[in-house]
């Protein structure tokens, strides 16, 4: 059982356990101890978010990774994937993200890439968990010249920004584009306009304006409707809302209605089938994309595989079985030809460039799937308790099942980074999964109800 680890790194209220000084601190040391596996010097790369917690957490990890003799390539607000592209590049030993994501600015969090830009595996994660609980390394005390030193890395928006421009294609650019962008306050806001004005597109942008706490605040992927308003008030051809840390991308088309990851890997997919692009003919997905999803996938001759929640578990299935395209609903996309992780740009420039490329609007190309009805509620909780222990929520849960029978689907799942029960149920018709939703929010509230 993990300790501090969730779906998606460690995170927490920031200056409250797990999120501390302290922890951070411990943590750097333990990450330097096991990364410290060739020979001569070593180095880390560390990129954060907007967070006003951010310098805080940057500051103790710097401190505890020095502390081993290891040395910190910093280089401030910086998207997620970008970390995983620049661990590579500078041929670092790992990579470490500070950012809660889509969480609201008081939350953050910590994240690591391996020197070949992967998330890592459970076993690594709890490998670290048991160096930091168990006192192992408290001697491991450098001394005079063997103590790190922290540097930084002037040129690192230059560098990820020619390597995600790369991924477009190169006889083809965005001129006559009007598009929307919202950077969510995160750490897209220097990056995404640049790269799609260099491309020629003629860019709107919201979003872009970090103070340290405005990061997600009515903004980005979870708060789309900025953009879709601004999509039809201007006329412009498509809307791309980032999260904080610019790993996922949510889509308005040019009629300001909402395309998410499962639609944009549908067309995704079925244009890379038809080109000889999609490896094994497969999309890799998980257990919370559409069934609508699922349907046309087979409709088009490609197969489909689902894992469980996290684009980590996308990735690790992707690599297993040497696909190259996967994501979740929410957003996040891997187009393995371009990143290791989900890339919340490169999503972006890919969709852009199946438009200019087809002469499709965002509308049609969406269209490529049916979605079915389908109801998520999120039920704050004050524990993880079993949930098939529980009568009064296992009762329903069987309840529903019988009655959605083959036409159906029910998930219900404990959140990997906050304390959250997520309900999923998708049907035939909206206004009867409502309520058997909302009937099995009401039955967790009680018993576990934060």
């Amino acid at each position: 059982m993990r300790r501090l680890f969730g779906t998606d790194g460690i995170r927490g209220i920031a200056n409250q356990e797990p999120m501390t000084s302290e922890l951070a601190m411990r943590l750097g040391r333990a990450a330097a101890y096991i990364f410290k596996n060739k020979s001569g010097r070593h180095r880390i790369v560390i990129g954060k978010d907007t967070r006003l917690s951010g310098y805080m957490l940057e500051s103790a990890l710097t401190s505890g990774i020095c502390s081993m003799g290891v040395d910190v390539l910093l280089v401030g607000p910086f998207p997620t994937p970008g970390i995983a592209f620049l661990t590579r590049s500078l041929r670092a030993d790992a990579g470490v993200v500070i950012s809660a994501s889509h969480n609201p600015f008081e939350d953050n969090g910590i994240k690591f890439f391996s020197k070949d830009g992967f998330k890592l595996p459970d076993e690594t994660e709890k490998e670290i968990e048991d160096l930091i609980f168990s006192n192992e390394i408290d001697h491991v005390r450098p001394t005079a010249k063997g103590i790190g030193k922290a540097f930084r890395i002037d040129d690192a928006e230059g560098r990820y920004i020619e390597f995600v421009k790369n991924s477009f294609p190169k006889d083809m650019n965005l001129e006559g584009l009007k598009v929307v962008v919202d950077c969510a306050n995160g750490a897209a806001y220097k990056i995404m306009p640049m790269i799609l004005r260099e491309l020629g597109a003629e860019v709107i942008v919201i979003g872009d304006k970090p103070d340290g706490l405005n990061i997600n605040l009515n903004c980005g992927s979870l708060h789309p409707e900025k953009v879709q308003k601004i999509v039809i008030d201007h006329g412009a051809d498509i809307g791309i809302s980032h999260d904080g840390d610019a790993d996922r991308a949510i889509f308005s088309c040019e009629e300001g209605s909402l395309v998410d990851g499962d639609q944009v890997m549908a067309a995704c997919a079925i244009e890379m089938k038809r080109d000889g692009r999609l490896a094994g003919d497969t999309l890799v997905t998980t257990t919370m994309s559409n069934l609508g999803l699922e349907i046309a996938m087979k409709q088009h001759g490609i197969r489909l595989i689902r894992t469980q929640v996290g684009d980590r578990y996308v990735l690790e299935e992707i690599m297993k079985g040497g696909y190259n395209l996967g994501g979740e609903q929410s957003g996040h996309i891997i187009f393995y030809d371009h990143n290791t992780t989900g890339d919340g740009i490169i999503t972006a420039l890919q969709v852009l460039a199946l438009m200019k490329k087809t002469g499709r609007e965002l509308s049609e190309l969406a269209s490529s799937m049916v979605k079915l009805p389908q109801i998520l509620i999120n039920v704050k909780i004050r524990e993880k308790a079993d949930l098939d222990s529980i009568d009064a929520v296992s009762k329903r849960v069987s309840d529903i099942k019988n009655r959605l029978g083959d036409s159906g689907r029910l998930l219900i799942r404990y959140s990997g980074t906050e304390p959250l029960v997520r309900i999923m149920i998708e049907g035939l018709r909206e206004d009867e999964i409502r309520v058997m939703a909302e009937d099995l929010a009401v039955a967790i509230k009680g018993s576990i109800g934060a």
